[in-house]
């Protein structure tokens, strides 16, 4: 969706992205920026949380960077604590930040595995529930995406610690959409595929060894002769925090080219 295709989905809606200083994030805060939301990013780098809250308030949006490492639970909270305060309220969460550092079942450390647990699934779920608490005190609708990987389903045996997190943040997403769809709060899920992003190349070149044309080779073994966009990533989680997506809750959605359990 481009700027001419800009159709108001979340007008005066306060959305707080973490992770939302580049990649995914920084991808959404545009697209919910463009749709009319009033936006709050978080980060663990002030430079690019600035550089990113700059761009959304030279195109005209309200935008506020929060700096705060979700792994740190006092931190996630303190961030919507933050939000609440410069904007009066949060209408919508967007769970962008995320950790891929490599390990097998083997050799993962604790120290490993409680880094993905921290990034990956228990700052996600102390961010959902001061959400939800401010959400219910105001007694309002709310919306929530969190955004996961289709490795969740088994992955890959290098991933077994973001696995294992991320697998768990399906079941949170789920878990918090029952228990609070009376409430009118919308939580859900996208597990994402192989996307292209600065993250990626950066992943692809520390621990695969790949080189400048490492796009081009991974698009060439997909189906869509492709890698995933930000971009499109970013207008599917606009359209679920949107009333454009009705009563939708609970779904945790494979936003892949690949079909799991799929044989040829």
């Amino acid at each position: 969706m481009t700027a001419s295709q800009e159709t108001g989905l979340l007008r005066d809606r306060v959305v707080l992205v973490t992770g939302g200083t580049a990649g995914l994030g920084a991808g959404v805060a545009r697209a919910a920026a463009r749709e009319g939301a009033l936006v709050a990013v978080t980060g663990r780098r002030r430079e690019p949380g600035e550089a990113i809250t700059a761009e959304l308030v030279q195109g005209g949006t309200k935008a506020l960077f929060v700096q705060a490492d979700i792994g740190d639970v006092a931190q996630a909270q303190a961030c919507v604590s933050a939000v609440i305060t410069e904007f009066g309220r949060v209408d919508s969460l967007v769970i962008a930040a995320g950790l891929t550092d490599r390990g097998t079942l083997l050799d993962t450390t604790p120290e490993l595995f409680d880094a993905h647990i921290a990034v990956n699934l228990k700052g996600p779920f102390f961010l959902m529930q001061a959400v939800v608490a401010h959400l219910v005190a105001r007694q309002v609708p709310g919306t929530i995406v969190s955004i996961g990987s289709t490795s969740a389903h088994a992955g890959q045996p290098y991933l077994a610690p973001y696995v294992a997190a991320k697998a768990g943040l399906a079941g949170l997403t789920r878990n918090a959409a029952h228990a609070h769809r009376w409430d009118r709060i919308r939580i859900n899920g996208l597990n994402i595929g192989w996307t292209d992003t600065d993250g990626e190349d950066a992943t692809q070149r520390r621990f695969h060894g790949a080189g400048d044309d490492w796009r081009a080779r991974a698009g060439a073994s997909l189906p869509m002769g492709r890698l995933g966009q930000v971009s499109e990533i970013a207008d599917f989680v606009v359209f679920l925090l949107s009333d454009r997506s009705g009563v939708v809750t609970g779904s945790v959605i494979d936003w892949d080219q690949n079909v799991l359990g799929g044989m040829d």
